[in-house]
């Protein structure tokens, strides 16, 4: 039996991804395993990342390979090999991934799409990929909604099959005729401040702390943090760049003189070189998965339950500054959103004007207090036994 193992990322926790052929006894040790649970997203079972576990599962790494994951954080699924594609459809893989490099796709976008096309790669056996009707690969995505998947990675599959057919073989936009699943409406998971309050104060790193600090004071992505440069801040104008964000986009944040005091202070006593926040090689940007399980362990020992990883003190920031009347035009450029309507999806979190709507039940909270029960309306008035036409005359 084949047994392929992953170290991936998953939801902001490091993992490791088992998969392995249909079987009963093996599925029941995977049960017994604290912490392990099946993924539907990456079809196998994942172990909480831990040296025994790696141990456990074979996957005794080197130092050098471990400073590499430090460095460079394992991506949601690591490419399988190309030994299981035909000749024909390996060489349309090696173009596609081509094409991708050639328009200056993201890193993680690459590794998406890649994953996403290899699964219609594998299916097809010998079967050129080239060769598929519009009709078959609807039948394809049909198949994958029946399967279960869920609705991102339905969109992410039907995006790398469209940029496939459309961009590497220059075929006519079919895809017009295939319908996207539709994704379930999720408000964003917000924080109170004195949640983020009690997160930040059991965080004694001074590193950590201004980077948690910079996180929720700003709005930024946990990718944007780790890329930070020392020339990026502008302390006399308290400006914050942010260079080629989430689509490639610059753009300027403000910094309160409190975090502008808290700059100061770590770098005074870390005198970092060229990133702002190192990792533990000298020079080199801090690893975006050790960051987020800063904020795991300080949610942790804050006592907050609820679930999620960085991202919720960038949601914590522009719900909080809706909470204060800030103009949601000036919120979109601070969070750096193209579209106005992905910054309006905080207007359903905030409670501005939520806290001057009164219940009804306020109207009525007196007369509950009265101890005599309400007559019922179906209960017929003094004298009339049993009231009818004449009664009424």
């Amino acid at each position: 039996m084949t047994l392929e193992k992953h170290l991936i990322v998953h939801r902001g926790r490091s993992w490791i991804l088992l998969r392995f052929s249909p079987n009963e006894e093996w599925n029941r040790r995977m049960r017994a395993v604290p912490g392990c649970l099946w993924s539907k997203t990456h079809r196998g079972w994942l172990v909480p990342d831990s040296e025994e576990n790696r141990n456990r599962c074979g996957m005794q790494l080197t130092a050098m390979q471990l400073r590499k994951l430090e460095e460079k954080p394992p991506l949601p699924v690591l490419y399988p090999t190309k030994s299981r594609l035909s000749p024909e459809n390996s060489d349309a893989l090696e173009e596609f991934l081509r094409q991708l490099d050639l328009k200056k796709y993201s890193p993680s976008t690459i590794r998406t799409y890649g994953n996403e096309f290899v699964q219609l790669l594998y299916r097809l056996g010998p079967f050129p990929a080239r060769d598929l009707t519009a009709e078959q690969l609807k039948r394809y995505i049909h198949w994958c909604v029946r399967e279960g998947y869920s609705e991102h990675t339905l969109h992410s599959r039907i995006n790398a099959l469209k940029f496939y057919y459309e961009a590497v073989l220059h075929r006519n936009k079919m895809f017009f005729d295939i319908p996207r699943p539709r994704k379930p409406f999720q408000l964003p998971k917000v924080l109170s401040k004195e949640e983020i309050a009690s997160i930040i104060k059991c965080i004694r790193n001074i590193k950590h702390r201004t980077m948690i600090m910079l996180a929720y004071g700003c709005g930024l992505r946990v990718s944007e943090i780790t890329r930070l440069e020392i020339t990026d801040i502008d302390g006399p104008r308290r400006l914050l760049l942010i260079r080629r964000g989430k689509g490639k986009k610059d753009r300027v944040v403000s910094l309160s003189p409190a975090l502008l005091i808290m700059l100061r202070e770590y770098y005074k006593k870390s005198r970092p070189t060229h990133y702002l926040f190192e990792g533990q090689q000298p020079g080199s940007s801090y690893s975006v998965r050790s960051l987020e399980e800063i904020i795991h362990q300080a949610k942790a020992r804050a006592g907050i339950s609820k679930e999620g990883s960085m991202h919720m003190l960038r949601h914590s920031f522009a719900t909080h500054l809706l909470d204060k009347g800030t103009d949601v035009v000036m919120i979109q450029k601070l969070l750096g959103h193209n579209d106005i309507r992905t910054t309006l999806r905080y207007l359903h979190v905030t409670n501005k004007d939520l806290l001057n709507i009164l219940s009804p039940i306020e109207d009525i909270k007196d007369l509950l207090t009265d101890e005599s029960p309400p007559r019922a309306l179906s209960q017929p008035a003094a004298g009339l036994k049993n009231p009818t036409r004449k009664h009424l005359k």
